[in-house]
């Protein structure tokens, strides 16, 4: 792909690499083993967005979002959700000042450009509520009077998806006010050590020095609008958000908001990348953390085991991804087969390889491009059902396809020969 022409006014794209580039080594020096957590976090920055952190306590979330926050040079702020919390306390106060005989605004912490609120779910309704509009619209009223955030503005939100006393969870809402949900995850025994010995002696992150400012931020914010899609790849992502709508396991799917934040967030990533352009793999990859916590799954899929993650994890699977036109004789790329081949994708409508005459997907609407991957027919051990293809939740009893034979019978036995004496009486056994 050839460059696309640069706005004079704006910095270039690889201007958008190399701040990744420096954020993420100096968030390093702190945070081991989480680049692409850290790459994440960048992503929702650079789109403007929110992260809702969902992991169990000690995973590093705090630390981590105060060494974005010191290595960007912005200010931040920390809220420790609490049952108790009032909004007031969140957004700010207008209290009487006598001096000035007026009412003067006390900003509240939501002013930082990086708000860490910890604990989320353990606040009340009406206080999770006052983020809405901050969240929404960069901005904050408070009796009446409207003052706007500091740019950037980047809420991180933590919560604890084990504890469940005394918490209050989000609302369908306020979970759709960020762009993503991210699962910071435990480290590799070699991280782990090496989280060890750097805490031992010292604490890394009072040595840290800011390697860009806000103005870059902001300024990047607009780098990455500009980036460039090629028609098939805005149709990938379209069928992707338009299956999460039409799943069997979906009572509600992404709503155009989250089609969107999909899109914003996957030019984002291939900025940081070093990209202006837009390549399937970038939405792949952002699909499942940007899309899956605005499902809502149905009620007996749930309680069968089936999760937003495993939705996504389906979908994004089974979806087409748009490639480029082979040349005659040009190999295929790895992992990427023919159409009408074994192994290849089954697109919309077309009978699945090894299983003649059955569709694709009976019985649901199909979206195209959506393809779903071929299985190749393995017999069964006797008496156990073959798999249904696709998989229908809630799990049902599906008819053996091809039928099992059935077990070979023994011959019945011929019954013994009569042994009748001359007088017609039978003689008893044993003689």
């Amino acid at each position: 792909m050839q460059p696309s022409p640069s706005n004079s006014s704006l910095p270039p794209f690889s201007a958008v690499k190399r701040f990744a580039d420096n954020v993420r080594s100096t968030v390093n020096r702190v945070i081991v083993g989480k680049d692409n957590v850290i790459d994440l976090l960048l992503v929702a920055l650079l789109s403007d967005g929110h992260v809702l952190l969902e992991d169990t306590p000690g995973m590093g979330k705090t630390v981590l979002a105060k060494s974005l926050a010191r290595a960007l040079d912005a200010s931040f702020q920390r809220i420790q959700g609490t049952p108790d919390l009032e909004p007031t306390d969140v957004t700010g106060v207008s209290f009487f000042d006598q001096k000035r005989g007026d009412f003067v605004f006390r900003p509240g912490p939501i002013f930082g450009q990086v708000l860490l609120f910890d604990e989320i779910n353990r606040t009340t309704p009406r206080t999770q509520s006052a983020l809405l509009e901050a969240m929404a619209e960069r901005q904050v009223t408070v009796d009446r009077e409207t003052y706007p955030l500091p740019a950037p503005f980047l809420t991180l939100a933590t919560q604890n998806p084990i504890e469940l006393d005394g918490t209050f969870p989000l609302p369908e809402a306020q979970l759709d006010r960020f762009l993503m949900r991210v699962r910071v995850g435990y480290p590799t025994p070699a991280e782990e050590l090496t989280i060890l010995h750097r805490f031992k002696t010292e604490e890394p992150l009072d040595d840290l020095k800011p390697v860009a400012s806000a103005a870059e931020v902001v300024a990047l914010q607009q780098v990455i609008r500009q980036a460039r899609w090629q028609p098939d790849v805005e149709a990938y992502l379209l069928s992707i958000v338009r299956a999460t709508r039409g799943h069997l396991a979906v009572t509600i799917g992404a709503s155009p908001r989250a089609a969107l934040a999909l899109y914003r967030a996957s030019e984002a990533l291939a900025a940081i990348r070093g990209r202006d352009y837009v390549e399937p793999d970038d939405v792949k990859q952002l699909a499942p953390v940007v899309l899956a916590h605005r499902l809502i799954i149905e009620t007996r899929a749930r309680l069968a085991g089936m999760t937003a993650d495993k939705v996504m994890s389906e979908i994004v699977n089974s979806a087409a991804v748009p490639v480029e036109a082979l040349q005659p004789g040009q190999p295929a790329p790895v992992g990427v087969a023919a159409v009408g081949v074994p192994g290849a994708p089954v697109m919309a409508g077309q009978a699945v390889p090894g299983m003649p005459g059955m569709p694709a997907l009976p019985g649901a609407p199909i979206y195209p491009p959506v393809a779903y991957p071929a299985a190749p027919y393995s017999p069964s051990a006797p008496g156990q059902a073959a798999p249904m293809y696709p998989p229908m939740y809630p799990p049902a009893y599906p008819p053996v396809y091809p039928p099992t034979p059935a077990a070979p019978q023994a011959p019945p036995q011929a019954a013994p020969a009569s042994t009748a004496s001359t007088d017609g009486r039978t003689p008893p056994a044993g003689n």
